[in-house]
């Protein structure tokens, strides 16, 4: 008999698909096969409803191709990130969390804009799942960050400062310059060409709203994880924020699959496989 197919083999199975060529189907043990789209079939009774539900959910991300985008977002039931004030922790469970750690591992880099810099002074690192840490990239264009936050001091992986081409760099701090668009801000397009540039193809928008919404508008988002908590906070800061529309006919309706995440539920939205109407 196949032995079953745990969570752990699981997720080293998915680790190891993501470095793999992005057009090659896989069949990383007896009985299981694997898309080069992360599509996957496996035998009867081999593998477990925690395994299943890591293929489910993040195999798509592993086998999406050399560039890829993903952003994650966590929120309430009513479509808050925070309070007025800021205060996010938690909005979602610790199952969010690990799930926001793996995605960290299947990608080159992770961005956040800088208001998320301030407002949480995050690590970005992979602490609750195996994996290797991505790059930390920092979205300033007007040079807000303080040179304190512990992505510039820490020893952990490299971090990179991207502001517009008329902004101080930070001393010590690895900077990449990108052209303010006419509202000031950096176009996500250019900085995703900036980091190609420095062979980081596979990428992951962490946060914040702002940051996320910026991208998605731009049309720079492949896919989007929105893990909503049976909360709600009544106020405060929204997840996503898009330009306005006149009627649901012009809405987006992204391919989804949903599925449980602890106390929460996950939203996978493929943004590449968008309608309106």
């Amino acid at each position: 008999m196949m032995p079953l197919i745990d969570a752990d083999y699981a997720w080293q199975i998915i680790r190891d698909a993501s470095r793999l060529p992005a057009d090659k189907t896989l069949t990383p043990t007896e009985g299981l096969t694997i898309t080069a789209d992360g599509a996957w079939q496996a035998g009867p009774n081999s593998v477990s409803e925690a395994a299943a539900a890591l293929f489910d959910t993040l195999l798509p991300v592993a086998r999406g191709g050399l560039s890829f985008v993903i952003a994650q977002l966590g929120q309430s039931l009513d479509g808050r990130i925070a309070t007025a004030s800021g205060h996010s922790y938690y909005v979602t469970g610790e199952a969010s969390r690990v799930h926001l750690h793996r995605l960290r591992a299947l990608v080159d880099a992770v961005i956040i804009g800088v208001g998320t810099l301030e407002a949480d002074d995050p690590q970005l690192t992979v602490r609750h799942a195996p994996g290797v840490n991505p790059v930390r990239v920092v979205l300033d264009p007007n040079g807000r960050a303080s040179a304190e936050r512990r992505v510039f001091t820490d020893d952990g992986p490299p971090t990179w400062h991207v502001i517009a081409d008329d902004v101080p760099a930070l001393p010590g701090v690895a900077t990449l310059r990108v052209a303010r668009e006419a509202d000031g801000r950096l176009d996500p397009a250019a900085v995703l060409a900036a980091l190609a540039g420095r062979n980081v193809h596979r990428v992951l928008v962490e946060g914040g709203g702002q940051t996320i919404s910026g991208f998605i508008a731009a049309g720079q988002i492949d896919r989007l994880h929105t893990v909503v908590a049976p909360m709600l906070i009544g106020s405060g800061r929204p997840g996503l924020s898009l330009p306005e529309i006149e009627t649901l006919a012009e809405a987006r309706r992204p391919a989804c699959r949903d599925h449980p995440m602890g106390d929460d539920r996950l939203y996978d939205l493929d943004l590449r496989r968008t309608t309106t109407g």
